[in-house]
C-alpha cells in the first residue's frame, strides 16, 4: 500500500501515526543515526521524515540508505527545496507552501523539482504547507521568506487549508517550525480539522507526550517528533505509549 494510501486509510478509521523528522545536517554520526532508527523501529514509528529547511551536508543519500538498510519502515523526503531529492526514499511530500505568499514556494521550486521527480520511482504525495507562528523567527520562516499564520486567527487557518484541499492537495502539514518556542495549539488544529477531510499532520513544538496527546485528540492524524528528540530520546517511547493507547481505545 502506498504511503498515502495508508495514510488515508488510517484517517478514515480514527487511527493515529507517528513520524520522526531527520535533518541530515544534524546527524554527527551514522551510531548516532543507528541508534534512533533501532528506538523508532522498537517504538512501532510508523514513517520517517528526512529533509530541513537548509540542508547544508551532502549526506542525505547516505542518511536514507542507513534508514533503509536497516528497518522497513517508510522513508518520506521532507524537502526544504528542490535540490533534496533522494530517488531511494519511498517518497516524497510534495510541498506548496499556501500559508505564504513566496511565488517560488508556491510553485516556482516544482516546477524545477518537477522532471526531476518524474524520472525516479518516488510517490508524490501533494502537500499543503502551512506554518504557524510559534512566538520567534524559525528556520522554515527566515529561508522561506514568508510570515507564519498568526496564532489566534484559526479561520484564516481554516480557509487557508480548505483552499489547499480544493486545489487537490491530499494532506495539510501544518508546522510550527524546528524547535519552536510552542507547538500549534489545540484550538488551530481543531479548527481546521473541521474545515478538511484530507489528512493532518502536525510538526514543531512537540516535546512532551502530553503535547502530542493534545495534539492527536484535537484532531491530528500523524505528529511529526524531530528537535525534541535530539535532548531526550525517551521522549519518543512516551509518545509511542501515548499513540498507542489512541488506537487501541478507538
Amino acid at each position: 500500500m502506498s504511503v498515502l494510501k495508508n495514510l488515508c486509510a488510517r484517517h478514515h478509521d480514527g487511527k493515529k501515526s507517528i513520524a520522526v523528522l531527520i535533518d541530515p545536517d544534524k546527524v554527527e554520526d551514522s551510531s548516532q543515526l543507528l541508534q534512533l532508527i533501532n528506538l523508532a523501529s522498537e517504538n512501532c514509528v510508523d514513517y520517517f521524515f528526512v529533509g530541513g529547511s537548509l540542508v547544508t551536508t551532502t549526506n542525505l543519500a547516505e542518511v536514507v540508505k542507513k534508514i533503509k538498510d536497516n528497518v522497513n519502515i517508510p522513508v518520506v523526503l521532507f524537502p526544504g527545496n528542490s535540490m533534496q531529492i533522494e530517488p531511494n526514499a519511498d517518497a516524497l511530500l510534495f510541498l506548496s507552501l499556501i500559508s505564504g505568499r513566496n511565488p517560488e514556494l508556491l510553485i516556482g521550486q516544482h516546477v524545477i523539482s518537477a522532471p526531476i521527480i518524474r524520472n525516479t520511482k518516488l510517490e508524490v504525495i501533494p502537500t499543503g504547507y502551512m506554518l504557524i507562528n510559534s512566538g520567534r523567527i524559525t528556520s522554515v520562516a527566515y529561508i522561506s521568506n514568508t510570515t507564519p499564520i498568526p496564532d489566534d486567527k484559526y479561520s484564516l487557518a481554516a480557509c487557508t487549508a480548505m483552499a489547499g484541499e480544493m486545489l487537490g492537495l491530499q494532506s495539510i502539514y501544518m508546522d510550527a517550525g524546528s524547535g519552536a518556542e510552542k507547538e500549534i495549539s489545540v484550538k488551530m488544529i481543531a479548527t481546521v480539522r473541521k474545515s478538511i477531510n484530507v489528512p493532518l499532520i502536525i510538526g514543531g513544538g512537540i516535546n512532551t507526550s502530553q503535547k502530542a496527546f493534545n495534539a492527536l485528540e484535537a484532531g491530528a492524524d500523524m505528529i511529526v517528533i524531530g528537535n525534541a528528540l535530539e535532548k531526550k530520546p525517551e521522549l519518543l517511547i512516551e509518545i509511542s505509549e501515548k499513540v498507542y493507547e489512541w488506537n487501541q481505545s478507538n
